[in-house]
């Protein structure tokens, strides 16, 4: 029987390939106006390698600091040049390219991407892979053995021992020594005077090496050629040491995540969408795999319209672009490049409406779509209202339009239809339906019967993915691409302002409409099965009972909003601008000169060339030393004479994002018809089923800082009204014992114990009693860190410990509560095996990456993820439970109570303070009794409820 042939690996050396594509293809550029051809030509390399279909592939990057060739070599490739404009502006796209494609990325200080890649292959080589290097850089032919050639990508062809015999005359063990003697002009590395290939090559086949030709320098012919040789002793060593490739890189092996994994394919589209490239996205189309009946098709049967500007690119030769025959769409309506925009009715009379009005009263189910003049619900007005019951057919009820134009009377249209929107036995669908549902709350209709939106369903089915929207949804299932709203009011620009809807004529508006509830309802069609067929578990009931509904309290929360102390702001930010301002008089004198702060380049000049800091990392492809937060941290930590100077960049970025950020911009969120803050709560966002906020986003607002508290307080509610804050006491770790039925854990809630001096306590050795507040602390930080998979050196960053002694009382924490690792062990294997991990209410997350039997001591990211998705993502579904049940009380009981801001695992409220002592009892209850016994939590649930005059100065009630 015939043995499994070996794995494959492709080592690609990133910069010699960039550079190759970028001087052979003639310019490119995005229809913003950034080249691109290095874009297009690297990203054909890669995708033509991952047809290849390898076990492996990686990307080696130079970093742009010296290497331990310069330490020894000044001049070593001091000839060349700057890297041109027009590529380095390419490099954060090829950044972004190769992270949608899923590709690791290795590099290392001192050393060049060329020694990277000579220790993997050397490994790959000892683990018995064949490895293929692609580069055309000639030093990595001293790498090729049995296992190991070069491969050109453009010509798909290897170059072996056989190949390199017939160009240089020479082995792959004597190719250090023939470039030795030859030298390298290119990177500036001396060779022997007068001694070229040719003669390099004569002398190596008649010595074999170069120690045995120095040995024997008196039998080389010609005087000249030994006057030569004996001159270049002094520097032949350096020679040698700088043409050698380091084969002991210390880089991790790390084989499992260097597999070849699935492409992030919404990241891919989006960042070729905004290059301008389509000849890749239809490349990319034929590299689909076949896929289950529950996955989405990945690309259209259509090029893909990205814009005037973008280049037609030539398929390479080896990969023609085929454009598959369009197929017919999942419901049967015609091929997907054929819509059917002629079935779009324009309503704009009155008797095409009592023709329209007739249809719609018997349909038990329709999607509506609105246009509108703003983006904002509570100031837009409606231009038009999209309708249809039926894949292939929509009607538009104008109500505005162009002057002139026929359209419906508006107030009497909106009063027609307000009797079935209002009735819940009739059901409404669109995507994202709660804008819609908002626009008409604004304009007097409160919707009922909300049944579904496609956005919610593709995030329930994959809540991986980055984008849910209309059009990456319809390119995805129906391989169509909609109609651009750019196409009806223009694009952004600072010579033209956009249209409003309502100044485009009403037939294109019908079109464009049309065309959005038609997608609308097919998607429903489509995806709301699906939710049946999902496994691990279904996830219907999901989304019918938790996540539909919950649009409702959304739209009612985005629709009370928030008052606003805009004086208090205005306090706030002179303040801070002169905090900010005496910081940098102290950053300066620090520094010993004025700088721009806000200026990388100059900020590291000053903190690593001339105060001398040790870097703590570099920036992505480019390698130039970090200055990001954590860079910052570990330099104010160091204990250096100079670490003062990034404790205050630190506080300096820090007044400056929440200046900017808050204090500066809430002020002008205030809708001028409500006179309160409005944030929109996104339901489809994060993997974890977590809401976020967004205009403004009120997740990030640091509580813990003085400036995040000020904030806070500025944030009030209605005259004379009290604020309610109903905060989930540390629900995590709550769930977490739930999960894991550890006794210790269970039996510390249960008695209501601080849960932190316990863990402690269990750590040390010692009664609770005799817990310190640094040993509470640690505790604390290792609980927490235990839900998100932390590492031991995660936790020595956190709490600045060594390595040895974080990973000390990681071991103890789990020592003490063996159930904890019993239950992530179990959690990983089941994700390993279905790649999915689920919450306590079956919301699912696709993880891959998983390893066999992995040890906590060196979880990845992907394991780090699985670990915190099932607790995270559960204290989501809990959250939105209460919401839930809340809202619905305080509805049927008649409430004078609002529900105002959903925030992590806190709920705020606004009462008459008349009502507050029962509207805080009925909250107790929704958040804890009820779902306790609902979903067995074997754990008490506990809520902290506090009120005041503002979301800061809250007291207990």
């Amino acid at each position: 029987m015939a043995g499994k042939d070996p794995e494959v690996l492709y080592l690609v050396d990133a910069h010699s390939l960039i550079f190759q594509v970028f001087h052979a293809i003639p310019g490119m550029s995005s229809p913003s106006g950034v080249p691109t051809n290095a874009v297009f030509g690297f990203g054909r390399d890669l995708i033509n390698l991952r047809k290849r279909k390898p076990a492996y592939l990686v990307c080696a990057f130079d970093r742009p600091e010296p290497t331990f060739r310069q330490a020894l070599y000044a001049e070593y490739k001091a000839n060349r040049g700057p890297m041109p404009s027009d590529l380095q502006q390419q490099l954060p796209l090829i950044q972004r390219l190769v992270a949608a494609m899923n590709i690791p990325v290795i590099s290392h200080p001192r050393f060049e991407a060329d020694d990277v890649i000579a220790t993997i292959a050397k490994h790959a080589s000892q683990r018995g892979l064949n490895v293929f290097l692609c580069t055309s850089d000639k030093d990595c032919r001293q790498l090729i053995d049995d296992r190991v050639r070069l491969f050109s990508v453009r010509k798909n062809q290897a170059f072996g021992r056989a190949e390199l015999l017939a160009d240089w005359g020479v082995a792959p063990e004597q190719v250090v020594d023939f470039q030795t003697l030859v030298g390298d002009a290119v990177d500036n590395v001396p060779g022997v005077k007068g001694i070229g290939p040719k003669t390099a090559t004569e002398l190596l086949q008649k010595y074999q090496t170069l120690d045995n030709l120095m040995a024997h320098l008196d039998e080389v012919s010609g005087a000249k050629r030994q006057e030569n040789l004996r001159a270049s002793v002094p520097t032949l060593e350096l020679t040698r040491t700088l043409v050698r490739l380091a084969t002991d890189v210390p880089v991790e092996m790390d084989w499992d995540q260097w597999r070849l994994r699935d492409m992030d394919v919404p990241q891919l589209l989006a960042l070729l969408q905004e290059c301008g490239i389509r000849g890749l996205a239809v490349e990319l189309r034929a590299m689909q795999p076949t896929k289950r009946a529950d996955q989405p098709e990945l690309f259209g049967a259509e090029e893909f319209a990205f814009g005037a500007n973008a280049v037609e690119e030539e398929p390479p030769p080896s990969a023609p672009a085929t454009v598959p025959a369009p197929v017919a769409d999942v419901h049967g309506s015609g091929p997907a490049d054929d819509w059917p925009y002629d079935k779009y009715i324009l309503v704009d009379t009155p008797a095409k409406f009592d023709a329209f009005y007739s249809e719609l009263v018997k349909e038990p189910s329709f999607v509506f779509d609105l246009e509108t003049t703003s983006l904002a619900p509570n100031e837009a007005d409606i231009v038009g209202i999209a309708v249809t019951w039926k894949a292939g057919a929509a009607w538009y009820l104008a109500l505005r339009g162009p002057e002139g134009s026929p359209t419906l009377d508006p107030v009497a249209t909106v009063e027609k239809l307000r009797p079935i929107l209002e009735n819940p036995a009739v059901a409404k669908r669109n995507q994202n339906i709660k804008y819609d549902r908002l626009v008409f709350r604004a304009n007097g209709v409160n919707v009922a019967g909300a049944a579904g939106d496609p956005m919610v369903a593709d995030y329930l089915l994959h809540a991986g993915e980055r984008s849910h929207n209309l059009e990456e949804l319809s390119r995805r299932y129906f391989r169509h691409q909609v109609i651009p709203i750019t196409d009806l009011i223009g694009k952004k620009s600072k010579k033209q302002p956009q249209l409003r809807m309502d100044q485009v004529p009403t037939e294109r508006v019908a079109r464009y409409a049309g065309e959005d509830a038609d997608v609308a309802w097919r998607l429903c069609q489509h995806l709301e099965p699906l939710l049946d067929q999902a496994q691990p578990a279904p996830l219907r009931k999901l989304y019918d009972e938790l996540e539909i509904p919950l649009i409702e309290v959304l739209a009612e929360l985005e629709a009370n909003g928030i008052g606003l102390d805009v004086p208090l702001l205005r306090k706030l930010s002179v303040a801070m601008a002169g905090q900010m301002a005496a910081i940098e008089t102290e950053i300066y004198q620090v520094a010993g000169h004025e700088f721009n702060i806000g200026f990388l380049p100059q900020l590291r000049k000053v903190l690593f060339d001339e105060l001398k800091l040790p870097p703590q990392g570099k920036t992505g492809i480019t390698g130039a030393n970090s200055t990001d937060q954590e860079a910052l941290e570990k330099l104010a930590a160091l204990g250096h004479p100079n670490s003062h100077l990034p404790r205050l960049i630190l506080e300096h970025r820090q007044i400056g994002k929440l200046k900017g950020t808050y204090v500066d911009t809430l002020p002008e969120l205030v809708s001028p018809k409500t006179g309160r803050v409005h944030a929109s709560f996104n339901q489809t966002v994060a993997a974890t089923g977590r809401l976020s906020s967004s205009d403004p986003n009120l997740q990030n607002i640091p509580v813990r800082r003085e400036q995040g508290q000020q904030i806070r307080q500025a944030f009030v509610p209605a005259p004379g009204w009290k604020l309610l804050t109903a905060d989930y006491s540390q629900i995590e770790l709550r769930l977490l014992a739930h999960f894991t039925g550890d006794v210790a854990l269970c039996a510390a809630f249960a008695e209501d114990r601080d849960v932190h001096s316990a863990v402690a306590a269990q750590i040390f050795g010692i009664p609770e009693a005799q817990v310190t507040s640094e040993m509470r602390r640690l505790a604390k930080t290792v609980n927490f860190g235990v839900i998100y998979g932390m590492s031991a050196f995660g936790l020595a960053q956190r709490l600045s410990l060594s390595k040895e002694e974080a990973g000390r009382f990681i071991d103890a924490y789990f020592a003490k509560y063996p159930k904890v690792l019993e239950y992530q062990s179990c959690l990983l294997n089941e994700c390993r095996r279905t790649g999915y991990v689920t919450t306590i209410l079956g919301r699912r997350r696709r993880i891959d990456g998983i390893r066999a039997g992995s040890t906590y001591q060196q979880r990845n990211q992907p394991e780090r993820e699985a670990i915190n998705m099932e607790i995270q993502g559960s204290a989501a579904d809990l959250i939105k439970m209460a919401m839930l049940r809340l809202y619905q009380r305080l509805r049927r009981e008649g409430s004078p109570a609002r529900l105002l801001l959903q925030i992590h695992d806190e709920l705020v409220l606004e009462t008459p303070p008349e009502a507050l002592a029962a509207t805080a009892a009925v909250v107790r209850e929704e958040m804890t009794t009820p779902l306790e016994r609902e979903l067995r939590i074997t754990v008490p649930l506990k809520v902290d409820l506090a009120a005041g005059a503002n979301w800061l100065d809250v007291v207990e009630v």
